[in-house]
């Protein structure tokens, strides 16, 4: 195994650094913190890839003027309980959360809110909206479609993106049972993460630029792609190519956003799409009252029943028995929130070369 040598600097420290960088390029300094929020969120979570490591392509794009600093972004049509928005072309750590505040605010007053959202960028991770939801007793979900990583079963091209779907359901006693999952077998974020330790990848991840699979995850960056959740049809890849259909339809052609291999990438090293049939990338936000349904506290009592009942599974031999949902992520917070983030070398690399190029310290 390569040198995986690390160090570890205080999320306030992370969350300070990315919010200078975004105000360099004139980002309102509200819209900035925000963004630092999203990043300092998925560093806190243990999502390495969608932290300050993603820094670097957000820096990039905002260089070359190809995202939007102050975006406005406008309700093109709406009910009680839905919208589609237009996100101006800005960053999708700040259009993200101001789509989905409007979700949640629809469904306070209509029960439930879904907002469609296209002319968008990366957003980061999903579950991160989801969450939000669970801070006003309702049921979260966001998606979000990217640029083509990923190859439909059966295929031998990038044609998808990795396409996650986050949804978080609040308990009472229990901690929150919160899925945050791409539909590819793995997200590209840890093909970019392997690459930067010099580690190969599972067998199943990938294939090269021959459609075969591949463990080296310079193969799929050199024109390879990543395989849908499942891989093959007898692991059951066809499930994992739907559910990445469904989240860009639902982002992507709802939204009047680019989708499949039109949909424009986050970093201005990936191809960029010959054409486009859209705007930009697209996210699809819901939120749920929980009381529209049933009583909010019976609700929550259930999911704490819920969670005990599978925490008490008989464990398979040499586990501690299943995880809920969200477990490894809680777990990765209250470590590093106490103890700080390890940031592999290359990753401190990066941010000490943006550092040096705007004057913004980082040790």
């Amino acid at each position: 195994m390569a040198n995986v040598e690390a160090k570890v600097f205080p999320i306030e420290v992370l969350r300070e650094f990315s919010t200078r960088v975004f105000r360099h390029f004139g980002i309102p300094e509200t819209d900035a913190a925000q963004a630092a929020d999203v990043l300092a969120s998925a560093d806190l979570r243990g999502i390495d890839s969608h932290g300050v490591a993603r820094l670097t392509s957000y820096f990039d794009l905002l260089s070359e003027g190809l995202i939007n600093p102050k975006p406005k972004i406008k309700i093109l049509r709406s009910t009680p309980s839905t919208a589609s928005i237009d996100g101006d072309n800005g960053l999708g750590l700040v259009v993200g959360p101001q789509a989905n505040e409007i979700a949640m605010n629809m469904a306070a007053k209509a029960g439930s809110g879904w907002v469609s959202i296209g002319n968008s960028n990366h957003f980061g991770i999903a579950g991160y909206y989801a969450l939000k939801a669970l801070e006003r007793d309702m049921i979260g979900m966001a998606m979000t479609n990217s640029t083509k990583l990923v190859t439909p079963l059966w295929g031998a091209e990038r044609m998808l993106g990795t396409n996650p779907i986050a949804i978080a359901f609040p308990g009472k006693d229990e901690p929150p049972i919160v899925v945050d999952m791409a539909t590819c077998a793995a997200a590209y974020g840890k093909i970019e993460m392997a690459r930067r330790r010099g580690e190969s990848i599972p067998q199943g991840w990938g294939i090269d630029n021959q459609g075969r699979g591949t463990t080296d995850p310079d193969d799929i960056v050199a024109g390879g792609a990543l395989l849908p959740l499942g891989s093959d049809r007898e692991r059951g890849g066809h499930k994992g190519y739907g559910l990445a259909v469904m989240v860009d339809v639902l982002c992507g052609v709802l939204s009047g956003a680019n989708w499949g291999p039109f949909t424009p990438p986050f970093a201005l090293r990936q191809e960029i799409p010959a054409r486009s049939v859209g705007k930009g990338i697209g996210h699809f936000f819901g939120a749920m009252r929980i009381d529209g349904f049933i009583e909010a506290d019976e609700f929550k009592r259930q999911m704490d029943d819920f969670i005990r009942v599978f925490r008490a599974t008989k464990p398979a031999p040499g586990t501690n028995g299943p995880l809920i949902p969200g477990d490894p992520e809680r777990d990765a917070e209250k470590v590093r929130s106490k103890q700080g983030v390890p940031l592999i070398m290359p990753v401190v690399d990066e941010l000490r070369v943006i550092s040096k190029k705007i004057g913004v310290p980082f040790s």
